[in-house]
């Protein structure tokens, strides 16, 4: 007997319905696609048709060559040449670039500003960034610490190089500093009074002035000065004549002697003729100081019966020039201002990047970290900062290559006098080869070596764009 073939297992339930079975998305690809026979890649446009990605191209191609690569390799072989441009000279152009003081002086400035601004400015920047978010006006606190990006550079060093004029009647960072030094520092009663020549006074040393002959109670010393504008004791009291002291003390008047329209007589004081209030009179008896007075409103002074037989001496503090601040665009501060200056201006940048940044912090990151026990100084330093590292490196970054190319501040803002102090590369690179006895050999050569040192710093920001968009 033939042996029964066996039936194979079917999904039909009893009863002889039938039970439907279930397809996956495996067999609806294996049935969308013929079998051996995967699905081709698209091919690109590049490969399928070339000469309509090229002509799309073209102009951007073009753009590139003109502005980009033209001046590139023009620069190099320009950087070989003499200031003529017909000699070649080689290397002879670098050398020069390495052994002159003023482009040295480029050198080490470029370096200042390489390491100083972009780190202030992300610092400051991450600063007002995470304040603004703790304080309720924060969005206009922003909008005015930005605000100077909008300025442009030209305007931004004319108005620092007012800020910083020395005059205190003219500059702002003066006023106030020259305002703050004169709260805590007493300032000269009559600057520039000196006594007239062959008078009784005398120059003593280190700018004081003293009687040549000594002092008695019963004569009143008469301490007459000149070198005063009338206008500055304008509104001062007539000079009075001292009078003997009843007790035994050494008076004195301190006036100046002089009268308008020049009517009066020297050493006797007239009837218009000023006094000087506030002058500190001392009695030196030995070398040593045994007494000491001020001048009233009418220029009388009085000293004791102890300085009967001494000296007078008008200190120096009397009669120096008022405080005039300090020199921001001297050749020791000049940098460090217009240092100052732009990173008033690229702060807010920096600010504004890193709020965006710190908007996209997770918050129950922070609130699980505060739960645990960390205190806000932690919660910054260990977890706002990490997170925000891809943010403060493109801050970092973007600041760096901005400030090796810096040039129109430091053109504007600094001094003829102290340019040469101020140099960076990009400046020196105008005014070699602009500037009086111009070479444009060495200028291009400078020009070679800042996209030199730009190069590194623009390749470690494409890379880390690139693995950005990797993530």
């Amino acid at each position: 007997m033939p042996t029964p073939t066996p039936t194979p297992p079917t999904d039909e339930p009893p009863g002889g319905e039938t039970r439907p079975t279930a397809v996956t998305g495996t067999d609806l690809k294996a049935s969308a696609a013929p079998a051996g026979k995967p699905t081709p890649p698209r091919a690109s446009v590049m490969r399928s048709r070339p000469w309509i990605a090229f002509t799309f191209l073209l102009p951007a191609l073009v753009l590139l060559g003109a502005l980009v690569v033209y001046p590139i390799v023009y620069s190099i072989f320009r950087s070989t040449l003499d200031a003529s441009g017909t000699g070649f000279v080689g290397l002879g152009n670098y050398v020069e670039v390495f052994t002159d003081d003023d482009i040295l002086t480029a050198f080490k400035n470029n370096i200042i500003w390489v390491i100083v601004v972009p780190s202030v400015c992300t610092a400051l920047g991450l600063i007002f960034a995470v304040l603004t978010e703790r304080v309720r006006w924060g969005t206009a606190f922003k909008l005015i610490i930005f605000m100077p990006m909008a300025i442009s550079m030209l305007a931004s060093g004319i108005i620092f190089r007012l800020v910083y004029e020395e005059n205190p009647k003219q500059g702002v960072a003066n006023a106030i500093w020259v305002g703050v030094h004169d709260t805590f520092a007493e300032s000269s009663a009559w600057p520039g009074a000196n006594p007239r020549p062959n008078s009784e006074l005398a120059k003593s040393g280190g700018g004081d002035y003293t009687t040549k002959s000594t002092v008695s109670a019963s004569d009143p010393a008469h301490l007459p000065l000149v070198g005063l504008p009338p206008k500055d004791v304008a509104d001062a009291a007539p000079a009075k004549a001292a009078t003997p002291g009843k007790s035994g003390e050494v008076t004195g008047t301190v006036w100046l002697d002089f009268a308008p329209g020049g009517a009066g007589k020297p050493d006797v004081i007239d009837q218009k003729e000023k006094a000087l209030s506030g002058i500190k009179v001392e009695a030196v008896k030995g070398g040593k100081v045994v007494a000491t007075a001020e001048t009233g409103g009418d220029g009388t002074f009085s000293l004791p019966k102890s300085a009967e037989g001494s000296k007078l001496r008008l200190p120096a503090a009397n009669f120096a020039e008022p405080y005039g601040g300090i020199e921001w665009l001297g050749s020791t501060l000049v940098t460090p201002s217009i240092i100052g200056s732009y990173i008033w201006m690229w702060a807010g940048f920096a600010m504004v990047l890193i709020a965006a940044g710190l908007a996209g912090v997770p918050r129950e990151l922070l609130e699980a970290a505060r739960v645990d026990g960390a205190n806000e100084w932690q919660v910054f330093r260990k977890i706002t900062v990490p997170v925000l590292a891809p943010v403060l490196g493109v801050v970092v970054v973007t600041l760096m290559i901005n400030v090796l190319k810096i040039f129109d501040l430091v053109y504007i803002i600094a001094p003829s006098q102290s340019q040469s102090d101020a140099n960076v590369l990009a400046l020196q690179l105008y005014l070699s080869s602009f500037g009086a006895g111009s070479n444009q050999g060495v200028g291009s050569a400078i020009a070679v070596i800042l996209l030199l040192l730009v190069l590194p710093v623009m390749v470690v920001n494409i890379r880390r764009l690139r693995r950005e968009a990797r993530r």
